[in-house]
């Protein structure tokens, strides 16, 4: 997961005293003016290299999976949405993020520049002056970390933000599963992939997405609930859940709308199609109707009939998605 890798990301505070405590180890081991040479060339080199590592760490937005992209600016968004000092921002999200970033990237130039300043100076003059000058330099490269403090804190909260999100693969075929709650779809879920499957703690979500994988001619293939985000209206989805939707329209290569023909799920079969005509206009994915619990009722018309509870035709409804999905293996050229 292209987030997972993402190091700690210094507070200023934390990177000043750092800086300047091995500076300080290195004039020791010097005299006169070199050792404010040292003192200088460590210190400067400690907080530009850190600076810069802090932004060449993090992926480039612009050639991330569009389903990537768009899940961490909902993860963001909704991580300052938390913190009442961030409400009155004029970016949010990604866009708070890259500005954030290259704030940090000017600081890192900056301290460069001040570095090579000080440099100079400290050629052509006493030891006791480069003292002076060397000193200068530090108050000026502290005052440009301390203009980066929040920039920094804000990078950080996005790394901690987006390094446990699961992992889901979009270079892999993907079936999503939607439907109101308590027609099935964990159920099917649970039943058509290995005892392994993955709740993932989406930030977004009321409860985990399920996800889970299965294998169909050596293609794995990811498949995914959804509770809390395809399971209700779209009127009831605040800014931050549609916006899942949208990473999720990304991602699938077919959806299965479950709908229980029973009503047995308590909502009532129309309401149940309405939701799944908008998921036909909001996914560009092929829709499936399936309908669940067919034992009871087969009272709507649907493109497969199955029910979980009694093991009826779950594979057949697994081979329609795959043959649905057709996915073609990216093949080596010869």
């Amino acid at each position: 997961m292209i987030f997972e890798g993402l190091p700690t990301t210094p507070r200023s505070e934390e990177l000043v005293d750092k800086a300047f405590s091995r500076a300080a180890r290195s004039g020791r081991a010097k005299s006169g003016l070199e050792a404010q040479q040292s003192m200088l060339q460590t210190a400067g080199n400690i907080l530009s290299d850190n600076l810069e590592n802090v932004v060449t760490e993090w992926p480039d937005f612009g050639v991330v999976d569009p389903f990537y992209r768009e899940l961490a600016d909902a993860v963001l968004r909704r991580e300052m949405d938390s913190r009442t000092g961030d409400d009155g921002a004029e970016q949010v999200g990604l866009d708070a993020l890259r500005a954030s970033l290259s704030e940090v990237t000017w600081a890192s130039r900056q301290v460069e520049e001040i570095q090579r300043e000080y440099n100079a100076k400290l050629r052509k003059t006493d030891p006791e002056t480069a003292r002076k000058h060397r000193k200068q330099a530090f108050a000026r490269m502290a005052d440009v970390v301390e203009e980066v403090a929040e920039d920094l804190r804000r990078v950080g909260d996005a790394r901690n933000a987006l390094r446990d999100l699961p992992d889901i693969r979009p270079d892999e075929p993907t079936i999503v599963v939607a439907g109101y709650p308590n027609v099935g779809k964990s159920s099917f879920v649970n039943a058509i992939t290995r005892a392994d499957n993955e709740i993932a703690r989406y930030p977004f979500t009321t409860r985990g997405i399920q996800i889970g994988h299965f294998e169909r001619g050596h293609i794995r293939y990811q498949i995914i609930d959804t509770p809390g985000l395809l399971d209700r209206p779209e009127a009831e989805r605040n800014d931050i859940e549609g916006q899942a939707v949208s990473a999720l329209a990304h991602l699938a290569d077919a959806v299965l709308f479950v709908v229980d023909a029973s009503e047995a799920c308590g909502y009532p079969l129309d309401a149940q199609l309405a939701l799944r005509d908008a998921v036909v206009d909001r996914f560009d994915a092929p829709v499936l109707t399936i309908c669940n619990k067919s034992d009871r009722s087969r009272n709507v018309e649907a493109d497969a009939y199955m029910s979980v509870s009694e093991g009826e035709n779950v594979d057949a409804v697994l081979d329609l998605a795959v043959e649905t999905v057709d996915w073609e293996p990216d093949l080596p050229s010869r």
